[in-house]
């Protein structure tokens, strides 16, 4: 799956890899290195994230039931806590420095099929 961002028109993630059971919300991206360039990980339903035990920093679109961005976290180190997005309705985990300031709050995204 692809994450786009429709009111960019551009890519944000071309390999989504989506987290919507109880375990693999869970477990996230907990055990690995990091993230490739142009992966992530789709946290469904997410309102609240955290990188306690990760290696690496994440960048963060939280987005609401329609796919906008409704909160963006660049550079989110290991170690930290989110706040709770009441709005959210699913979390898009990418590596951290993916975004540079390319989605911001109010943009839609579409998650396409290959």
């Amino acid at each position: 799956m692809t994450a786009y961002n429709l009111t960019r028109g551009r890519v944000v993630a071309s390999r989504v890899e989506t987290a919507d059971g109880f375990v693999s919300r869970g477990v996230g991206l907990l055990g690995r290195a990091g993230l490739p360039a142009g992966e992530a990980l789709w946290l469904v339903p997410g309102q609240s994230i955290h990188t306690f035990f990760m290696r690496f920093a994440i960048d963060a679109l939280f987005l609401d039931a329609t796919l906008t961005v409704v909160k963006v976290m660049e550079d989110m180190r290991p170690w930290r806590v989110s706040p709770w997005v009441s709005e959210a309705h699913s979390v898009l985990e990418l590596q951290g420095g993916a975004l540079q300031g390319a989605v911001a709050v109010g943009d839609r995204l579409e998650m396409r099929t290959a």
